[in-house]
């Protein structure tokens, strides 16, 4: 099932209140970590949905879009609970770090029924989770922004019913859209020329001591 942050009426706020029809907004692509993750039982998005969250403060668009994302930014290699006979309950990181919260706090992602799961390596969240606004839809009343360049106005079809106010198009990265029978299933690890997630190139932390951090 999607999830939806943000009431339909703060929606509209967000579409009244972006620039005039055709105008390019600043701010679309920046990184943003949506505010599901906050959440101590969040298991993280399906690679199968599609997620708005509207007023974000992160976003200069102030709508953070999650375009066909597993897992959790804020982990890309996720962790497994493990519960013990007394029922106690140990995180375990799939590989590399642990789930934290995003607020600095090391709080860890626990709970007995959850599983985070590792980011796909052809969904990484650099190309799946950033800033965007809504380029078109079937007001005619709503304003709209231009998409700027290196972005396509992409239909989402997986908006749901009832969520009238989210419904049309997003600014999408180039190259990036989901096809569904072409997304590789292969999940992100910290080692490997195949699977280094969350970018190319970088050193997990905890493994890589000596390597450039990797960046969410």
């Amino acid at each position: 099932m999607n999830r939806f942050q943000t009431a339909l009426s703060t929606v509209a706020l967000l579409v009244a209140g972006l620039s005039g029809a055709g105008c390019t907004p600043g701010g679309v692509g920046d990184p943003c970590t949506p505010e599901d993750e906050y959440g101590l039982k969040f298991p993280g998005y399906a690679v199968e949905e599609v997620n708005v969250e509207a007023m974000s403060f992160q976003c200069e668009t102030r709508l953070c879009l999650v375009n066909h994302f597993q897992g959790r930014v804020s982990c890309p290699y996720g962790q497994q609970p493990v519960v013990d006979a007394s029922g106690a309950v140990t995180p375990v990181p799939l590989t590399g770090n642990p789930c934290y919260i995003p607020d600095g706090s090391k709080t860890n992602v626990v709970d007995a029924n959850v599983e985070v799961k590792p980011q796909l390596f052809g969904r990484k969240a650099k190309d799946a989770v950033y800033c965007s606004c809504r380029c078109a839809g079937p007001d005619k009343n709503a304003r709209y922004c231009q998409c700027p360049s290196g972005y396509a106005c992409t239909l989402l079809n997986e908006i749901p019913l009832g969520a009238d106010q989210l419904l049309g198009s997003y600014c999408v990265r180039n190259g990036t859209a989901y096809d569904a029978t072409k997304t590789s299933l292969t999940t992100c690890k910290p080692t490997g020329p195949d699977t280094l997630c969350p970018s190319e190139g970088c050193a997990d932390k905890a493994l890589n001591a000596g390597g450039p951090a990797c960046t969410l």
